[in-house]
């Protein structure tokens, strides 16, 4: 806090007003006047990525008239606080980054988890033995071992947690990770293996639910803390990779009778738990009939979602996060999964692959989401490696025949958002009155505004960011998405 914001902050408190009174009245007086916004900018056929953009300085702005293309943000109303952003660190990625000559992989550990060198992430995923993104499927202990005694986790020991160290290091010594199953081991389940769907045999959930402590404990150990956890693993979708059927009640009772007390017994309770870790469209459903039930409500941290919705032909369903933040306030909302499926190495460089994230994030965050995660952050030339051919893009594709990376313009939107969005800023009110202008803002715990801007149109849009009073003028280039730095 500087010393005029201190000393304001001390005055609003000699008036009888409490911290937290005095610290929202001390955020409802905020001026742009004097201040000065810096722009970074990534624009489509330009070498613009990232790029300084000049300053631009606040003066006095009257009421803008209907004609006046503006962005408006008013600190003074908050909403939800950042957790972090960032992306999964799968088999996939690790046994990728492995591959790697020594300067690229420092390159890759630079270029995603420095806050000043690059675009600083925060959050993490991996998963509870095998994906469809490993090599082949594998568990942690040896058929039947009904009592976990053979679990051993030895199999990561190769490429995955010397990766996770890594990129633990590479962040600053912290990471906010969370570790999500893909399927119980098959002899736990009606259909006997681990791909295909079939559903969790109910004489094995508390061997299943005491597999997450295992895992939990034994990374932990392996210095690798874990902040939380999900359920499942898109429980509504039998796949030709791993997967497992759980209902909306099969969730809710394996939640309370046997996922939560179990944490709580093992000393997880802090642990963050969440629920469906699956798509928007069935997003209130799901939420409902977990977040209904208060037995199973008290150990949900959140409810997590992916994009994948849009396999259907639907647009991005926003609207059914929203819902879910109207009827349960106190619940978060946090984005487990999203990519581009189907690569293509000639496709690396789509303008869409970017557009799609900012417009992903723009509405996740403006719905309450909390926290956003990427799948995986590094994947090789054949968008892979992936044991049964779901071969996808990653932001940083890396060339294993030449040790070169590509980096996609979706790394660079979402650095638009990591980089200048920091763990602790609160989401703040901002808003268009044009439909080629989408954008969110935060303000970020040293005090400084971040406001984003995307133009998904093929002309350029000049609006003013208006600020309770203040404006500055700008141009969103066609195919852009720009961030605005106030302090």
């Amino acid at each position: 806090m500087s010393s005029q914001k201190l000393l304001s902050f001390l005055f609003l408190s000699t008036l009888g007003l409490g911290p937290v009174a005095a610290q929202k009245a001390a955020t409802a007086a905020y001026s742009a006047a004097g201040k000065t916004a810096h722009v970074f900018a990534t624009v489509q056929g330009t070498s613009q990525r990232l790029a300084a953009g000049g300053d631009l300085k606040f003066s006095p702005a009257a009421q803008p008239v209907e004609t006046q293309v503006c962005v408006f943000v008013d600190p003074s109303h908050s909403f939800q606080t950042m957790l972090g952003i960032g992306g999964a660190l799968t088999d996939a990625s690790a046994e990728t980054f492995a591959k790697l000559p020594k300067p690229q992989q420092q390159e890759f550990l630079k270029a995603y988890y420095s806050p000043t060198g690059g675009i600083g992430y925060t959050l993490g995923r991996t998963s509870i033995h095998s994906s469809d993104f490993s090599s082949g499927s594998y568990t942690y202990v040896a058929d039947k071992d009904e009592a976990l005694k053979t679990f051993s986790v030895k199999h990561d020991e190769q490429f995955r947690i010397p990766f996770i160290k890594q990129v633990m290091a590479a962040a600053g010594g912290k990471l906010t990770l969370y570790v999500s199953p893909w399927s119980p081991p098959g002899w736990m389940k009606t259909n006997g293996e681990m791909l295909h769907g079939g559903k969790l045999l109910p004489q094995y959930r508390q061997a299943w639910a005491d597999y997450y402590v295992k895992f939990i404990k034994t990374y932990e150990q392996l210095g690798i803390p874990i902040w939380g956890l999900t359920v499942q693993n898109e429980p509504m979708a039998t796949q030709k990779w791993e997967s497992c059927v759980f209902t909306g009640e099969d969730e809710r009772d394996f939640i309370k009778g046997y996922l939560g007390p179990t944490l709580a017994k093992g000393g997880l309770g802090s642990k963050k738990l969440i629920a469906w870790d699956h798509n928007r469209d069935l997003l209130f459903q799901r939420a409902s009939t977990v977040l209904d039930d208060p037995e199973a409500a008290k150990y949900v941290w959140g409810i997590g979602y992916h994009w994948y919705e849009t396999w259907t032909g639907s647009s991005m369903l926003f609207e059914n996060e929203k819902r879910v933040k109207e009827a349960f306030p106190n619940t978060n909302l946090i984005f487990t999964e999203g990519c581009k499926e189907k690569f293509d190495l000639a496709k690396v460089d789509d303008w869409a692959l970017g557009e799609k994230y900012g417009n992903s994030m723009i509405g996740d965050f403006n719905a309450g989401t909390v926290g956003w995660t990427d799948w995986n952050v590094l994947l090789d030339e054949t968008g892979g490696p992936n044991h049964v051919g779901n071969f996808c893009f990653a932001p940083v594709i890396a060339d294993t025949k030449t040790g070169k990376l590509i980096y996609t313009n979706a790394y660079y939107y979402i650095g638009h958002f990591s980089k200048f969005i920091r763990p602790g800023a609160k989401r703040i009110s901002a808003s268009s009155n044009r439909d080629a202008l989408q954008t969110t803002a935060y303000r970020n715990p040293d005090g400084s505004v971040a406001v984003v801007v995307m133009n998904q149109t093929d002309k350029p849009e000049e609006f003013q960011l208006w600020m309770r009073g203040q404006g500055t003028k700008t141009t969103a280039a066609a195919h852009s998405i720009m961030t605005l730095v106030v302090n």
